[in-house]
């Protein structure tokens, strides 16, 4: 039996609103990323991408999607450490888009499942209309409907 291949391989672009219909918010700060084959127990040495030579930086977010569950990671790659929007008042976290969207599918070795990655070339601010994320799906139907 042959080598298993994959039509896509490696990340691919996709809209934000595709991935987050109903927006994304950044919960706590930007954080460097670990290169676990770099680094030692003493020595730290932040992930570089491998297409871009950028340093990469993570952040937790919340789909705001009602039926999602948990937060997960979004790398951002930039030179230096992403500063983040300010939350709007009475906010506590904050509403951003993401652009240059790019999602990596791998299995997870712990539990043998489809998982994926998602990767940022920048963050910025949301631009909410009606509670949906600009340009999402949803939220061009429902204009559509009216």
């Amino acid at each position: 039996m042959g080598a298993i291949v994959m039509a896509v391989q490696g990340p691919f672009k996709v809209a934000f609103g595709d991935v987050f219909p109903y927006g994304a918010f950044v919960k706590g700060g930007v954080e460097p990323v670990r290169d676990f084959d770099r680094s030692t127990r003493e020595n730290f040495v932040q992930a570089r991408d491998k297409d871009t030579g950028e340093l990469v930086w993570a952040v937790e977010v919340l789909d705001a999607d009602p039926e999602s569950k948990g937060t997960f990671k979004v790398k951002l790659m930039a030179p230096v450490q992403p500063v983040m929007p300010e939350a709007p008042a009475g906010f506590p976290f904050v509403p951003v888009e993401f652009d240059g969207l790019a999602v990596t599918p791998y299995v997870n070795s712990g539990t043998g499942r489809l998982a994926y990655s998602l990767k940022a070339a920048a963050v910025r601010p949301a631009n909410f209309k009606g509670g949906a994320a600009r340009g999402s799906g949803k939220d061009n139907a429902a204009k559509d409907a009216a």
